[in-house]
């Protein structure tokens, strides 16, 4: 099977299910959003691949199912309003981050200002990836058609997940978080 189709030549790209649309409309904007923070998470992960800590394992394995998720968020857009979803964000996936950044948070030291993106490789590229989670949120918001509630509650609390993880692996790498002068 070739990689190039050449079906997207002229601007336009399919849905699940077959349905052709721009490549600028809202779904494409916010599934293509998730592959690129999904892909920016991919980043952030390779900084770690040689580095162990404390919690790796289960740091590793909980990024592990977030970009499943996010990709399955991603699916879940493709899917024109009214088809069948075959992979639905749930409740539990949104409980998970909740439980994730309650653990992790309650390792850190309590946040008394404002801090900058920063620290480790890691830890900038997590700050990156939530950016990017809150732009995916905003173009999910925009979309016209049903969309099943819990894809923005999944984005929003991945993004609060992900400045949590990106104070705990600067916390774990060792590096300071950098503080907002004012």
């Amino acid at each position: 099977m070739k990689i190039y189709t050449k079906t997207g030549d002229k601007g336009t790209t399919s849905l699940v299910y077959g349905q052709r649309v721009s490549k600028t409309d809202l779904r494409v904007e916010a599934y293509g959003t998730c592959d690129e923070a999904n892909s920016m998470l991919g980043l952030a992960l390779s900084y770690l691949t040689h580095i162990q800590f404390e919690g790796k394992e289960e740091f590793d394995s909980t990024f592990k199912r977030i970009q499943t998720t996010l990709f399955h968020v991603g699916a879940e857009l493709a899917t024109p309003a009214g088809k069948e979803v075959k992979w639905k964000v749930s409740e539990e996936d949104v409980t998970f981050l909740e439980t994730m950044i309650d653990k992790w948070d309650g390792q850190l030291p309590q946040l008394l200002k404002f801090i900058l993106p920063g620290g480790s490789q890691a830890g900038a590229s997590l700050h990156v990836a939530r950016t990017i989670v809150r732009r995916a949120e905003r173009r999910v918001v925009a979309i016209d058609e049903e969309v099943n509630p819990l894809v923005c509650s999944y984005l929003n609390r991945l993004s609060d997940f992900l400045f949590i993880a990106a104070r705990y692996v600067n916390q774990k790498l060792g590096q300071e978080e950098p503080i907002l002068h004012q």
